[in-house]
């Protein structure tokens, strides 16, 4: 079954508010969680969807991130500042990076791209993606106990180097940020293949997480993967990375290696032409530029 991130996923799992930007709540028995933190200009949607998922929002003890990128820690920063008991993982590179003025700057003008977000901040309130307290340096093997439900992270490089999965096995829920891929195609025929930082570890994470064989995948931006389409999902995914990189090589070969020119091409063709790319079209130039840079390295142009 494939459905839409939005509502209620399971009796444990909740997708709010919006399914291309969505925040997963996990309700324990007796602590609550939410995976990743969204875009910031989100952020007051974000916090009355906890309010009307939770009761309280005061309820929400963890908030774990998937990875550093804007659009997935963007409103830890206002949440954090509205919960004020809420405590936050995160892989141990993210505390270093939010302490970057450049970094900080490109997930900013990333996140302001999407102009229509703006609509929900009625109150006019400062939205921008600032530094935040990390409680917890989350690492492969930690579990956390929710009261009947265990959260146990999983290190899934190759997106970033700092993507991390979560997984409840008492359930067999993932929640693998983008470290698997995004569905795409206007048939959600298609699978967007995310590895910016290695090609080679991106395929090691996929296979791991394949050998967890999960039920329920919820991913970061769309949908929800359940029993058979779960476990396609992955296997889809793995196979759809191998082609991607042969499709970047053509065209780098294209461009007799120049890196700029198969960019520039491919932003033209894969997006603009084909139009089946449901990213933002700047961060999908950005990653796309960080892609065919990494192929490039990996042949030695």
């Amino acid at each position: 079954m494939i459905q839409l991130a939005q509502g209620k996923i399971h009796e444990r799992i909740d997708a709010v508010p919006n399914s291309w930007f969505p925040l997963y709540i996990v309700t324990g028995g007796s602590r609550n969680l939410l995976i990743d933190a969204g875009v910031s200009l989100l952020g007051p949607r974000y916090l009355s969807s906890i309010r009307d998922t939770l009761g309280d929002p005061n309820l929400l003890h963890y908030l774990f991130l998937t990875h550093s990128h804007y659009d997935h820690l963007g409103a830890a920063h206002y949440l954090k500042n509205h919960i004020p008991g809420l405590k936050i993982g995160a892989h141990e590179r993210v505390a270093g990076l939010l302490q970057k003025d450049s970094v900080l700057g490109v997930m900013n003008r990333l996140s302001n791209n999407h102009q229509i977000l703006f609509k929900y901040n009625t109150g006019g309130e400062d939205l921008a993606i600032r530094p935040f307290d990390i409680e917890y340096s989350l690492k492969q093997g930690d579990e956390f106990d929710l009261g009947g439900l265990t959260c146990r992270v999983i290190e899934v490089p190759g997106h970033t180097k700092d993507s991390l999965a979560y997984y409840l096995p008492e359930i067999k829920a993932l929640f693998p940020g983008e470290a698997a891929g995004v569905l795409n195609g206007k048939n959600r025929e298609l699978v967007q293949v995310e590895f910016l930082s290695s090609y080679r570890d991106y395929i090691n994470s996929l296979e791991a997480m394949i050998a967890i064989n999960p039920e329920i995948i919820c991913i970061g931006h769309g949908w929800i993967l359940s029993q058979k389409d779960a476990r396609d999902f992955l296997d889809r995914s793995l196979a759809a990375t191998y082609r991607y990189r042969e499709l970047i090589e053509t065209y780098l070969d294209a461009a007799r290696g120049d890196a700029d020119r198969a960019i520039d091409e491919m932003v033209r063709e894969e997006y603009d032409v084909k139009k089946n790319i449901l990213q933002e079209r700047n961060a999908y130039i950005e990653n796309v530029n960080a892609q065919v840079r990494h192929i490039a390295g990996l042949r030695d142009y």
